[in-house]
């Protein structure tokens, strides 16, 4: 009874304070303490108690009175960091502050007319005082002292003799990071309860920040004052919060000693703590003021200063910590992965997406690390994972924002040399998912996993389909071995896209066959000796290169393709070599299917991985929040030569031993060869480009009929890119292979194709191919573009997640929409 009699009085108080017309003054202290006193409200019944149609009424009738509420929170809290928070109940009505701040600032951020009242000084209560500490530092400031409040937040270090209680205004915060790890040798015990008051101070904190989430995607590069203060020199606990969120996240470990089932016994108190430690770090490393847009060139460089939490994280440079933050990583996002016999029997995170925006920060601030991560296959522990979230999310709408993350980062790592050369490790993995069963190289996930976003993707992927075919062309060069089932993906989709029609109805679609034609090329060029499989099936998908040296370019050519929708349909089941029709005939190991109408379909019946589920679209009533467009291509990548001598930074912290990379002999020819030059596919799309499943790839054109007067494609525009089509080397290769082939097919009477693949594997084409073309890797490079997707994305994420409570629902965000699926 005892509880429900002090929800009732706790009611009644938030009633009185937004009765119209009548204002408590603020000397009233038997009535505003009221609010965090004399009961022990949970976080739940304070957003159940104050409902947001009462806070907004209190706002607009009565605005004296809120404002006074929230100077008397913050002062109760102040006095609590005075009085070192040592009583119970001084704890209760610091937490009483913290659940009532969280309820209420929300609805402040919202209003413009609000927007200064954080930045008003609090009122001392003393005549004449000057002084101009802004009310919002006062309260940052006493978050701050009270995440290292001895036995309210962390473990008291025992001290003997009178003085043994140490103030806390006095502190050495440092002495009580949370957790060991970077800059921290000292695990201190753990206690569920402290985890539990440092998780509701944290969303306090995260509450203040998401001032961000009330302005418009252009003004959202303006300084967040709130975090210019948290991150600054102004706050003396900056570097143990860094420390304590960093050392928490990288530490935790959700198995724990692997007994099936504890987290359903137990309550883990870590994982909600964990989950707001990586939300305040994406949010705080976002805030990097010294790369100005020019629109916020305009604002006070004097009242922005450095953020230390970014000065912090790019300083961090020892292995053993490269080491101890990347396992972290790589553990939480391999989480969601490990499969048990026992049902349900292991605890599932679902930070993936905090983890994967946090890993790009880490990258991006700290080079040292990015090299770090490269030096060995560890990176591979973050690929699999990634590539786990891409193939589940691929038809799920709500899910899009991850796609986009996962493929970014891909395509950040695929800049860098040794990321392809990683990829030839064997895939033994056991991951759950609906792609072909297949023996084969990290590379062969990789591809099979982007032809499956592709080819079954949600239709609000095609603007990444640029970037999916720029990481392979990146890692292609570097890639000793692809699998037949890898071999027939690539060919399907120059086949799909290589559509006469589909080429024609857009002005830039032609950009997907010349980056897998490159593909092709760096693997023929560099990579010849191992790659028999890709060899066979060019030879065997033969026509399409021919049909795409023979593309139409006249008037009555191309209106021919653009009014049927089939264009011109090639046969797309696996041929070999003419005149030898029982080689023709032979089934595929992969089981490609013909269809009986002619219009062959180029199907490979998939055997998919065993616990696999196909990707589910969202269930009914999901919440999902609006996103940028997809950056250009052209304003995310820069065009760099792949040759190391030209990248000394990169050779200084992560050597690589050249005969690891390349097996062919002529190795100068190689070298050689690596020049740069300047990429010609780089220029802006003003269309979409789309492709929908039916058992294969079909390509349309997106939301744009085939006689829109918006794109007519002229026999100029068609020649002026169609001469530049990089066939040479597969022309050449298809001139001296596929006499050699049908002649060994004739005389031996071959019906098996691994006799050709066994002659293919020995054949060489030294000294007949063209010269070597360059191998150019197009390299991530910083952009306002992503910059604003990437916060849109992060505060996106942290809205959606932060659902008990639900902190900022049903409030007006103006940084994206929420839509219900």
């Amino acid at each position: 009874m005892g509880n429900t009699d002090t929800k009732l009085n706790f009611r009644k108080t938030v009633i009185q304070l937004g009765t119209k017309n009548q204002q408590i003054e603020a000397s009233d202290d038997q009535f505003w303490e009221q609010f965090w006193t004399d009961h022990s409200t949970t976080v739940q019944d304070v957003f159940a108690l104050i409902p947001a149609s009462e806070i907004r009424t209190l706002r607009e009738n009565n605005p004296a009175n809120l404002a006074t509420l929230c100077y008397k929170a913050t002062e109760r809290l102040v006095r609590c960091v005075d009085s070192s928070c040592r009583t119970q109940t001084e704890q209760q009505a610091a937490l009483n502050c913290v659940r009532l701040l969280s309820r209420i600032l929300p609805y402040i951020l919202e209003d413009a007319e609000w927007k200064n009242f954080f930045w008003s000084s609090l009122p001392s209560g003393v005549e004449n005082d000057d002084s101009t500490t802004p009310l919002a530092h006062s309260l940052l400031n006493a978050i701050c002292d009270l995440l290292f409040c001895p036995d309210f937040t962390v473990v008291a270090t025992r001290r003997s003799g009178p003085d043994k209680a140490e103030e806390l205004a006095n502190i050495d915060s440092c002495e009580y990071i949370w957790e060991a790890g970077v800059g921290f040798a000292q695990s201190p015990p753990k206690n569920a309860i402290l985890e539990q008051r440092r998780t509701e101070l944290l969303k306090l904190l995260l509450t203040c920040f998401s001032e961000t989430m009330y302005r418009s995607p252009t003004q959202s590069e303006e300084a967040n004052k709130w975090i210019v203060h948290f991150t600054s020199a102004e706050n003396r606990h900056a570097l143990p919060l860094f420390t304590s969120l960093l050392n928490t996240v990288s530490a935790y470990d959700p198995v724990g000693l692997g007994l099936p089932y504890n987290h359903i016994i137990f309550t883990d108190t870590m994982e909600p703590l964990v989950e707001v430690c990586l939300q305040i770090l994406i949010v705080t490393l976002d805030h990097d003021m010294t790369v100005h847009s020019p629109t916020s060139a305009t604002f006070e460089e004097a009242s922005v200063g450095d953020n230390l939490f970014i000065n912090y994280l790019s300083r961090v440079h020892r292995d053993e910590d490269f080491q101890f933050i990347l396992k972290g990583i790589t553990r939480l996002l391999n989480n969601p992965l490990v499969q048990s016999y026992l049902p349900n029997s292991t605890k599932r995170l679902h930070c993936h997406q905090e983890l994967l925006v946090f890993f790009w920060k880490i990258c991006d601030y700290n080079k040292k690390f990015l090299y770090y991560v490269l030096k060995s296959s560890d990176v591979l522990d973050i690929l699999v994972p990634i590539l786990y979230h891409l193939n589940d999310s691929r038809a799920d709408q709500s899910r899009v924002g991850l796609m986009h993350i996962g493929v970014f980062i891909l395509l950040l790592l695929s800049g860098e040399r040794n990321f392809g050369v990683r990829l030839n490790k064997p895939y033994t993995a056991t991951v759950p998912m609906d792609i072909p069963v297949f023996t084969g190289s990290h590379a062969d996930l990789l591809v099979t996993v982007f032809h499956k976003i592709i080819a079954t993707g949600h239709q609000r992927l095609q603007p990444l389909f640029d970037c999916l075919l720029t990481i392979l062309v990146n890692v292609s060069p570097y890639l000793k071995t692809l699998s037949m089932v890898a071999a027939i993906k690539l060919l399907h989709l120059l086949e799909a896209f290589s559509t006469p029609w589909f080429l024609f109805s857009a002005p830039s679609n032609h950009h997907l066959v010349f980056f897998l034609l490159e593909i092709f090329n760096n693997i023929i060029q560099y990579q010849f000796d191992g790659n028999s499989n890709l060899v066979y099936t060019i030879i065997r998908k033969r026509h399409v290169f021919h049909a795409l040296a023979n593309l139409p370019s006249d008037y009555h050519g191309i209106s021919k393709c653009l009014n049927s929708r089939k264009g011109i349909r090639t046969q797309s089941h696996i041929v070999a070599p003419p005149p030898e029709e029982r080689l023709e005939r032979t089934p595929s190991p992969e089981g490609e299917a013909e269809s009986s109408d002619g219009d062959t379909k180029s199907e490979i019946i998939e055997n998919s991985m065993e616990g696999s589920t196909p990707a589910q679209p969202a269930e009914p009533g999901t919440l999902k929040v609006s996103l940028l467009d997809t950056p250009d291509l052209g304003l995310m990548t820069e065009s760099e030569s792949a040759h190391p001598s030209s990248q000394p930074e990169f050779a200084e912290f992560a050597p690589v031993d050249e005969t690891e990379l390349i097996q062919d002999s002529d190795e100068r020819t190689l070298k050689a060869a690596e020049s740069p030059s300047k990429n010609s596919l780089q220029e802006p799309s003003s269309f979409k480009r789309s492709v929908a499943q039916r058992g294969s790839i079909r390509v349309t054109p997106a939301n744009l009929p085939v006689s829109s007067p918006m794109w007519n494609p002229s026999p100029e525009w068609v020649s002026s890119w169609r001469v530049k089509l990089p066939l040479q080397t597969i022309m050449r290769l298809l001139q001296v292979l596929v006499p050699q082939v049908e002649k060994i097919c004739i005389d031996k009477g071959l019906t098996d194709e691994s006799e050709i693949l066994k002659f293919l594997q020995h054949g060489t084409l030294v000294g007949l191919l063209p010269v070597p073309h360059p191998i150019l890797i197009r390299k991530y490079q910083a952009n306002s573009g992503t910059t604003a997707w990437f916060r849109t994305y992060m505060w996106g994420v942290i809205y959606l997640r932060n659902v008990d409570p639900a902190i900022w629902y049903d409030t007006e965000v103006k940084l994206f929409e929420i839509q219900r699926v």
